[in-house]
């Protein structure tokens, strides 16, 4: 076995080779461990309501038996339609809410001449180390009026410790250089933000951003203790309450069941959950290696 770097053959040495082998191994079974779940959930939730069998054979059954009743049980009915909308509303006010406040701040603490730098740095880790705990955090929510709105799940979350910190690492890791000439031009610090910093930061803001979505539509906690309206409740708390067969009929008509099991309609609910973060990824994978190691080479 040879490997090529920069157009020079080297010879891999026998450990080099076993090395190779278990990370590969490694990288098969962990694939099989994903697959076999998602694939389980995928067959399910195309399961016919007459089929009979065991769910090992559910599994391999034929592309041209499959139903989709349980997706139009799901998509034609108004309950699981507002919760879709107000997931989607949280997770793009929640993304657009956290990247504007975390990325002043990232930028602020990344300036070396702030006064008060190091100072600030250790204040924005003693929430991120010590936890201010569920009540206070309830009052707060209260005191402001948000309880049941949907700002209420994503206001609070707006800043992140860690995504800030990943940030102003990546912030840091530009030269001074150009900070410096943009300054010396007179340009003001927003100048220089908007102007310098952020073109050249389009893999850390697609990164963080990737984080602060899949954390608002996947948030299940927070709505559950802010939103007691039913037309407010997010995808997280309809799913938990199909799972669990909670109120099956406010979500699903009674007819449905006729061409669509419920395990099926259960399955259907968690792909279709699923979709948006599996559709964002690959967009947003080309960035996503390359905005966390270098935001984190300095944070």
């Amino acid at each position: 076995m040879q490997d090529r770097i920069k157009g020079t053959v080297v010879q891999l040495t026998s450990t080099d080779k076993l090395f190779y082998w278990t990370v590969n191994i490694l990288l098969v079974i962990i694939f099989i461990i994903i697959a076999i779940p998602m694939w389980s959930t995928i067959t399910l939730s195309f399961r016919p309501n007459t089929f009979i069998g065991s769910n090992l054979e559910g599994m391999f059954l034929p592309p041209w038996q499959w139903s989709i009743a349980a997706y139009k049980a799901l998509m034609g009915n108004s309950g699981f339609l507002i919760a879709f909308t107000n997931s989607f509303q949280i997770f793009f006010f929640g993304v657009v809410t956290a990247l504007f406040f975390t990325i002043p701040m990232a930028y602020a603490l990344s300036v070396k001449t702030l006064p008060g730098r190091r100072f600030f740095n250790i204040l924005i880790l003693i929430p991120y180390l010590f936890s201010v705990g569920l009540i206070p955090g309830f009052l707060v929510v209260r005191m402001l009026g948000l309880m049941d709105t949907l700002m209420s799940i994503y206001l609070p979350l707006a800043i992140s410790t860690y995504n800030c910190l990943i940030m102003r690492g990546f912030f840091e890791g530009i030269p001074d250089e150009l900070k410096e000439s943009a300054r010396i031009d007179g340009a003001s610090e927003i100048v220089v933000l908007l102007r310098i910093i952020l073109p050249l930061s389009k893999p850390i803001i697609m990164t963080i951003g990737l984080y602060y979505g899949v954390q608002f539509w996947n948030d299940f906690f927070h709505p559950l203790l802010y939103i007691n309206k039913d037309s407010l409740r997010p995808l997280p708390i309809l799913l938990r309450n199909i799972l669990m067969g909670i109120g099956m009929n406010e979500f699903v008509e009674v007819d449905a069941f006729g061409e669509a099991p419920v395990q099926a309609i259960r399955a259907a609910s968690v792909f279709l959950a699923a979709i948006p973060m599996i559709i964002a990824y690959p967009f947003i994978q080309k960035y996503f290696t390359k905005g966390t190691l270098l935001g984190s080479v300095k944070g």
